[in-house]
């Protein structure tokens, strides 16, 4: 079936589609990563937009229940230049096809994906329309202009939970609160609570495995809860869209602040640099992808790291605030950390899924962080 991609100043790609009939649109971007097309179709922070995979064969190793970094898929469409039907890998219980269509999700294929990169590197990340219904060009772009940009657009309301939830298991498990507010805490670690902001499941395995318990809160938890449920911390998740339209979350961090050691990756590290007085700005094309280069300024170090963000923290004239990890190709800042409170975060995923585990050391990092502020 035929399918026409359009970007808001007109270029064009035609290509098939793999899932069927099908229109839609959002910001479109690309990934730089060869394996882990499962994750970013789950990852709640790819909302709102196109995703179009660099590398060329997509879906060769099918899809598992255990690779699931959310319980749905939630971008708009999958764009690459090849699909494969017919997975051959002993972990897979069904085709890429087959995945897509059970969440209703577009795939387009056959398209030039190197010109479509090569496109947004020189142009800068931008609204597109694909569709299989309407193949006229000019009439696609029109559809493109009138989609809003992602600057202003808060996302997190679609992704986020309604009410608060357990890790138990490997997977979400119901909560149980006393008449007073006080989580009834298993005793499994530092009593730890992760706000969800549009929470990828990878970071609660590695949190549990760096000795927390994690109590999962949507983003409207207030902070008086917080207080009486008992917790010793508070861990701020990635999520999508711009990062300062959250101005009731900055607001609430700011008050976290005060009484809770903190820590956050992605969005939650951007909520953390607005709440201590920075700011955030748009990139060009984002991060995207397995391969992006990262200095540990503390210790020199050089990790390869998966990072999935279109916004980046700008310190400016913030006070006692320090950047800890800097990005070694456009050098914008990947962590920071305040110089005389227990509040740490980072840009980039550490937590991998998909991708390397040079950031692994983080979670170890957030722990001890924590650990000795709760006993000084």
């Amino acid at each position: 079936m035929k399918a026409l991609l359009t970007l808001e100043d007109g270029f064009s790609l035609y290509g098939k589609s793999f899932t069927g009939a099908f229109e839609t649109g959002g910001e479109v971007i690309f990934t730089t990563a060869m394996t882990g097309y499962q994750e970013v179709l789950t990852d709640p922070s790819y909302c709102g937009q196109m995703v179009c995979m660099t590398w060329p064969l997509i879906g060769n190793y099918g899809v598992s229940a255990e690779d699931m970094e959310s319980d749905r898929v939630h971008l708009r469409a999958l764009l690459v230049k090849e699909c494969c039907k017919q997975p051959s890998n002993w972990r897979s219980e069904s085709s890429l096809p087959e995945f897509l269509q059970r969440f209703d999700t577009p795939g387009m294929e056959g398209i030039d994906t190197r010109a479509l990169t090569r496109h947004l590197r020189m142009h800068g990340a931008m609204c597109g329309c694909i569709s299989t219904k309407e193949l006229n060009p000019h009439v696609l772009r029109e559809r493109a202009l009138a989609l809003p940009p992602m600057q202003g657009q808060n996302l997190v309301p679609f992704v986020a939970p309604q009410h608060p939830y357990a890790w138990r298991n490997g997977k979400p498990a119901k909560t149980q609160f006393s008449a007073n507010g006080k989580y009834l805490w298993q005793g499994a670690g530092l009593r730890l609570i992760v706000y969800d902001f549009g929470l990828k499941w990878n970071i609660l395995r590695q949190l549990v495995v760096a000795g927390f318990e994690p109590l999962i809160v949507p983003p409207g938890f207030s902070v008086d809860a917080a207080k009486a449920s008992g917790a010793q911390a508070v861990f701020l998740s990635n999520g999508p869209g711009d990062p300062a339209t959250l101005t009731e979350g900055i607001v609430a961090i700011r008050m976290l602040i005060k009484i809770f050691p903190v820590t956050g990756i992605c969005l939650g590290h951007q909520l953390i640099g607005h709440a201590l007085g920075g700011d955030t700005d748009k990139l060009r094309f984002g991060h995207h992808g397995c391969n992006h280069p990262v200095q540990d300024l503390a210790t020199g170090r050089i990790e390869i790291s998966s990072q999935n963000h279109g916004f980046h923290v700008v310190l400016r004239d913030a006070p006692d605030v320090e950047a800890t990890h800097v990005n070694l190709n456009d050098q914008t800042i990947e962590g920071l950390r305040h110089t005389t409170l227990p509040v740490m975060s980072v840009q980039y995923h550490p937590e991998a899924a998909a991708g390397p585990h040079d950031g692994r050391y983080l979670f170890a990092r957030f722990h001890e962080m924590i650990s000795a502020a709760i006993s000084a």
